[in-house]
């Protein structure tokens, strides 16, 4: 009884590690894009200079 329960708190140990790797990669890994690459300025004043 005492084996299973260690094998059984090892998979819940697993599981529990997948599940906090896939919301640290999900959260903080794929969203380091946080800065603006290009800001885009649009104003009349480009319309002027190509006349």
């Amino acid at each position: 009884m005492e084996t299973f329960l260690e094998f059984f708190r090892e998979i819940l140990k697993g599981i529990m590690r997948e599940i906090v790797a896939f919301f640290f990669r999900k959260n903080v890994l794929e969203h380091k894009k946080t800065t603006p690459r290009h800001v885009k300025h649009q104003s009349g004043s480009r319309k002027k200079d190509n006349l």
